[in-house]
């Protein structure tokens, strides 16, 4: 392992001891956000920390067994207690690494789920209705809750956008590599010839924020428009004024929502979509001044940034940022989605790792 990483470990190691030490100090206990912060540091470096140790310990069993071979009585016997030493010094070595990647917070937060239909008309809302079905059964296996927003329906099914929060810890750690365009490719109902055709669909995954962490937005930057609701009927549908438009207009971001019959409550779901979407836009500002030549295989959510295909005739869905090419989008679209994130996961895992490389 590069002493460059075995400096930074020794340097964690010392900042853990501190920890354990200001966490019984009483006044730190009084101070209860403070208590709070640091213990949450305390817990993430417990891991890497013992991980650390068991290596550390390991180093030694391996000095050990090197003076045993110049012994010949115990020379086989140290021999095999090397080679079983440097096996576990790989493995610790590898769950070093990764325990060293840098963890994106937002990972552990609820999320925010976009899905626009793009070019291909009827055929693109109807497959933005699969694709958001598709989310909800992944959800759904996870015992997440998903909570519709705002949905703007097609009149022949589908929607043209639907936007649901998903309400569970880690759900953006698990949906943020979705975000980007999704091409579909098969042949309609409508269509006699039985012509493929080609549809896209745009997705964005935004991290949910707390109240107390909302950008500050002015009211006077606010357009703030009532109407009636519309869609999948109800009695208090068309019948009140209950759905709220906001236009932010220094940027000229607009949020709706009509889910709930309270007109108070659809402009505090608006309000807490604009938030995140001024958030988002602030940190993809800033990323892309902090660009670099590496890949970023977390999508932007432009229509240009096309993601994936699912190609109905072949039964194949191919995610084009990793070259993964599964003939299996049925179960896909059933909402058996760890087949294709867990092998993107992996991926930007290994280009961590390289990066991280270069800078240790």
């Amino acid at each position: 392992m590069k002493s460059s990483i075995i400096a930074k470990l020794e340097s964690l190691k010392k900042r853990y001891e501190e920890l354990g030490v200001l966490l019984g100090d009483f006044a730190i206990i009084l101070d209860q956000e403070r208590f709070r912060s640091l213990s949450k540091e305390y817990a993430q470096l417990t891991a890497v920390i013992s991980c650390f140790q068991r290596w550390c310990q390991v180093q030694k069993d391996i000095q050990t067994a090197l003076l045993l071979l110049q012994d010949l009585e115990m020379r086989e016997i140290a021999q095999e207690e090397l080679k079983a030493s440097r096996i576990i010094q790989e493995q610790l070595e590898q769950q070093l690494q990764m325990l060293l990647l840098p963890k994106d917070p937002d990972d552990e937060r609820s999320c925010f789920l976009e899905v626009r239909a793009g070019t291909g008309g009827n055929e693109a809302a109807l497959f933005a209705g699969e694709l958001f079905r598709m989310y909800s059964r992944f959800a759904e296996t996870r015992c997440w809750q998903v909570e519709i927003v705002n949905a703007s329906y097609n009149e022949n099914g589908g929607y043209k956008e639907i936007i649901a929060k998903v309400a569970h810890e880690g759900a953006y750690g698990q949906f943020k590599f979705e975000s980007g365009g999704h091409r579909v490719q098969r042949v309609p109902e409508t269509e006699s010839q039985g012509r493929i055709h080609t549809s896209s669909c745009t997705v964005a995954v935004l991290p949910a924020i707390r109240e107390a962490e909302m950008p500050k937005i002015n009211a006077c930057d606010l357009r703030i428009d009532t109407f009636r609701s519309s869609g999948a009927g109800g009695q208090h549908v068309n019948t009140t004024d209950s759905a709220i438009r906001i236009t932010h207009l220094p940027t000229g971001l607009v949020v709706e929502c009509q889910d709930e019959r309270s007109q108070h409550k659809n402009k505090a779901k608006a309000l807490a979509v604009l938030g995140t979407r001024l958030r988002a836009a602030e940190i993809q500002r800033r990323q892309q001044e902090e660009s670099s030549t590496r890949r970023n295989l977390l999508g932007s959510g432009d229509r240009s940034d096309r993601i994936r295909t699912y190609n109905f005739p072949q039964g194949r869905v191919t995610d084009h940022r990793i070259g993964l090419t599964l003939y299996r989008l049925e179960e896909v679209i059933e909402g058996k989605l760890d087949m294709l994130i867990q092998p993107i996961m992996q991926e930007y895992q290994a280009d961590q790792l390289a990066a991280l490389s270069e800078i240790l």
